[in-house]
């Protein structure tokens, strides 16, 4: 790998006009339910029906079972058998037509009125306006033509729609302007660096920057003349270098930024880049870090968190009292991965605390669908948040049907976990809960017997902020002498699978009958010493009755400690369900696509499917308004 890398310009170009357009168009979020009819064969109606019949009358209810609550839950069933107790055969349902596919989209997560959404770029506040770029086709709900959306918040909930701000244009950049990251100079002055797919699909790292950085919109960017600024230095693939980092200064006075790439087809890395300039880069000797077999990583992200306090760091923030996270995206399996280390910014080198852990092999951001994210420092609340995309599982065409594909996650606040020390908490963050209802819906001390389930009647479950809480007797946990080490969310049975300590949780997004369902739950495994690993786990092999739809199980393990109680945060929003355990810990994220499980028809329900132990949950429940996603109103703005 060569030391340094000098560019020139290939090709003498003019700058054409550049082209703007609103991404997106001032059109409401949701259709009415009226306009929604599922094609569904009448036979099938007819056995869901029989179905529920048969369930009902198998279901074993007591007035013991009615707990605590009153009229808020009208029976508890107790099941013997898996969860759900009837499993129908798969569809394939065929959608006519965009009304049938509606109530998939979000209700407060960010996207766009329409089209393709992929990866956030360049977050960052700027003059009292949290600034989103992110990756756009403009023409499609599937992938292609890739621009730079960008949309401006006051929350980072509501958003205002600003016209593109980037779109490929250029040689260097026809094939989509890709992935990158914004950096405020020391003069004020706002650039992005960004991955140009040329026309030939090599990746190339381009310079942009905003024509009037004291306007708090940023609405005109500009690309620089001599793009691109670099080209793939020798040893690396034309197709393996991408996605540059913020930009910080480094202890002799040179400014830094990092990149994703791989060598040797399967050692993934991250390169260092120097530059005084912005427009000439000089690559490190030696790479930041390497790990072997994991691929090539996108979306490097490198940053600090404290070691004793939850406030946010910039890169200058080093010290004792510092440690440092190295994030990549695995292009190969498509997860975001994470280490706690600690970095040399004199040599531009990261170590692993934990090399069993390293980057690529050890956590994750998210255990369920979450890909390509970036953190930035927001320093008008002192405090790093966390953007990443959402995918879908539903077949492309479903895609183009509705009109839309893909999904931004409620963004994250990220910290330390000072008590473990061992890996990061992620919460949404406070502004989220400015859409929760006045009133919420609360269910205490609500005792869940081994196979229990018991429903929640909180009226429409489909737009919901959930907190649930369950205790265990410590001495039955204790004198419990099964083993079960083997256990691993992605390949047991899900929440049908029974154990003497778990599955327990909620179940989201179910019609009545549960043939549809969402388990979110946890699950405690002993070990032959009698010690115990708690799971935190999400199972979506349920969740809808089309077969076209992938469908797994997510999840993870989670620290718990002594005296502290099962704890799970559920964003409910349709089509997406994000979980929080143990106070973000551990996070999983699912789509999911139900047929029955929508609208009014959604249900909510607490489960425990253990055979040995008893549980005592308590829940909260908000419901959850919508996010203001409009088109900024140009002609009357004013700075």
């Amino acid at each position: 790998m060569a030391s340094s890398t000098t560019t020139n310009r290939l090709i003498l170009h003019d700058e054409p006009q550049t082209r703007h357009h609103l991404a997106g168009s001032p059109v409401g979020r949701r259709l009415s339910l009226t306009n929604v009819h599922f094609r569904i064969p009448v036979s099938v109606l007819i056995i869901c029906a029989l179905v529920a019949v048969i369930q009902n009358q198998s279901q074993q209810i007591s007035a013991a079972d009615i707990l605590q609550g009153g009229d808020k839950y009208s029976s508890a069933t107790t099941f013997a058998y898996p969860l759900p107790e009837v499993e129908l055969k798969g569809i394939a349902i065929e959608l006519e037509s965009n009304a049938e596919v509606e109530w998939q989209r979000s209700a407060y997560h960010f996207q766009p009125d329409k089209n393709f959404i992929s990866d956030p770029d360049g977050p960052m506040y700027h003059m009292g306006w949290y600034h989103l770029f992110y990756q756009y086709n403009p023409e499609s709900a599937i992938w292609g033509n890739i621009t730079w959306g960008h949309s401006i918040s006051r929350d980072m909930i509501n958003w205002f729609h600003l016209p593109f701000a980037m779109v490929p244009d250029h040689w260097y950049d026809i094939e989509g302007v890709m992935t990158g990251s914004a950096t405020v100079l020391p003069n004020g002055q706002v650039i992005m660096l960004y991955t140009g797919n040329a026309y030939d699909l090599s990746q190339l790292q381009c310079l942009a920057y905003a024509v009037n950085s004291s306007d708090p919109l940023l609405l005109e960017w500009k690309k620089y003349e001599g793009n691109p600024i670099l080209f793939p230095p020798p040893g690396v693939g034309y197709k393996d270098f991408r996605d540059p980092s913020t930009l910080w200064m480094g202890p002799d006075g040179e400014w830094r930024m990092v990149m994703g790439s791989k060598h040797n087809q399967t050692i993934g890395c991250a390169l260092v880049y120097r530059t005084t300039n912005f427009t000439h880069f000089v690559l490190n000797e030696e790479v930041l870090h390497a790990v072997p077999h994991t691929g090539m990583w996108e979306c490097v992200d490198l940053y600090p968190v404290s070691t004793t306090h939850t406030n946010g760091l910039e890169m200058k923030d080093n010290g004792p009292d510092v440690k440092y996270i190295l994030k990549q995206s695995g292009d190969e399996d498509r997860h975001d991965w994470y280490a706690i280390g600690s970095f040399d910014p004199v040599n531009d080198k990261w170590y692993p605390d934990d090399p069993e852990n390293d980057v690529g092999i050890g956590l994750r951001y998210d255990y369920g669908k979450f890909y390509a994210s970036k953190t930035f420092y927001d320093q008008h609340k002192n405090r790093r948040v966390l953007w990443g995309y959402v995918g879908e599982t539903d077949p492309p065409k479903d895609d183009l049907l509705k009109g839309w594909a893909n999904i931004l996650n409620i963004p994250r606040s990220v910290v330390l976990d000072t008590q473990t020390g061992t890996n990061l908490i992620q919460w949404p963050i406070e502004e989220v809960e400015k859409l929760r209802s006045k009133k919420y819906d609360e269910f205490k001390d609500v005792e869940l017997r081994p196979g229990s389930l018991i429903p929640l009647e909180i009226g429409t479950a489909t737009q919901l902020d959930i907190s649930a809480t369950f205790e265990i007797d410590e001495k039955m946990l204790e004198s419990t002498l099964e083993a079960d080490v083997l256990f691993n969310c992605t390949t047991s049975e899900g929440s049908v699978g029974r154990g003497v300590l778990g599955p327990f949780g909620v179940v989201v997004l179910a019609d009545a009958s549960r043939s549809e369902q969402l388990p979110v739950y946890f699950y405690i495994a002993k070990d032959t010493d009698g010690t115990s690993k708690t799971y935190f786990c999400a199972d979506e092999s349920r969740s809808s009755k089309d077969k076209n739809i992938g469908k797994w199980v997510y999840g993870s393990s989670v620290p718990v400690f002594e005296g502290e109680k099962y704890n799970m945060r559920l964003l409910v929003d349709h089509s997406i369900v994000e979980g929080f355990a143990q106070g973000g810990r551990t996070v999983v994220t699912s789509r999911v696509y139900p047929t029955k499980a929508i609208y009014g028809a959604a249900k909510l329900f607490l489960f425990n499917n253990a055979t040995g132990i008893s549980v005592k949950a308590s829940i909260k429940i908000w419901k959850m308004g919508e996010a203001e996603l409009d088109p900024f109103p140009l002609s009357g703005w004013s700075s």
